[in-house]
């Protein structure tokens, strides 16, 4: 297995690293137990858990740190890729972050600058043993998850799209990134045999589709999706969620998310469609 060790100063990102490792696959662990580290290792290894892990390791640990060393042996020994990254920061800028969190640094007896001096005094040694040390003094959170996103992505990795119809008058799916309204088009409500037919029946999807207006608006919306889906990709977001709406969620929003995850679906592999409103009466 790939093991990645996270270590570095209270306020230095680590936290912001974990989530964007989360991001790109990686099992994350934060504040194991020094003594647990090959043991656990060794369990998700057994049980082809993962592939990919990122264990946490900080000043939280105590006593323990003086283990590392040897722990780290132990997982290399049976054949495991451990690297060690130490995150840093300049003491001006954690004691900046500290106070605009109001958190309490895990060594503040009442004197942050000292509390920092005793940190790195007990993190000196895994410092020096870190193939990178990763200083974020300026970098913002999302520069941070972006960096860490390009260098740990698997190759071929997908953006996670969701297709998600609804009816506007149930209330507009709060988790959407993109909305689009599509009352604009006939509505098969109003049409007798249609109307208690779902929109994903086949009478429904001809009678939507085949309207005059249906095929440009599949092909402007393919070309916007074609065009911002790689740009959130490259901005590093692992899910987006394109909402669609109509009345009552169940006719045209339906036949559009259907026919849309039709059209991109070959390009797009990782579409996954939810007709939240569909089965309302």
């Amino acid at each position: 297995m790939r093991v990645l060790v996270i270590t570095g100063m209270s306020g230095s990102g680590k936290t912001e690293a974990v989530r964007a490792l989360e991001d790109v696959g990686f099992f994350c662990v934060d504040n194991l137990p020094v003594p647990l580290l090959g043991r656990f290792v060794d369990l998700l290894n057994q049980a082809e858990e993962a592939s990919r892990v990122a264990l946490v390791i900080d000043v939280r640990g105590g006593e323990f740190l003086t283990g590392c060393e040897a722990a780290f042996e132990e997982i290399r020994g049976v054949g495991h890729d451990l690297e060690i990254i130490f995150f840093d920061a300049s003491d001006e800028v954690l004691i900046r972050r500290f106070s605009e969190t109001r958190r309490r640094h895990p060594l503040d007896g009442g004197d942050l600058r000292s509390g920092l001096e005793e940190e790195r005094r007990m993190l000196a040694s895994l410092r020096g043993a870190a193939s990178r040390v990763v200083d974020t003094s300026s970098l913002t959170v999302h520069e941070l998850r972006r960096r860490l996103r390009q260098q740990f992505s698997v190759q071929g990795a997908h953006l996670r799209v969701s297709l998600l119809s609804f009816g506007f008058k149930y209330g507009a799916p709060v988790e959407a990134d993109i909305m689009l309204d599509v009352r604009f088009l006939p509505n098969p409500y109003f049409v007798e045999e249609l109307r208690p037919l779902p929109g994903t029946d086949s009478r429904v999807l001809s009678y939507v589709t085949g309207t005059p207006d249906f095929a440009e608006l599949l092909r402007r919306l393919g070309e916007l999706l074609r065009f911002v889906l790689p740009l959130y990709k490259r901005e590093g977001k692992a899910y987006l969620t394109v909402a669609i709406g109509c009345t009552g969620g169940r006719h045209r929003s339906v036949a559009t998310v259907e026919t849309l995850r039709r059209e991109l679906g070959q390009e797009f592999p990782y579409i996954a469609v939810r007709h939240r409103d569909m089965e309302r009466a």
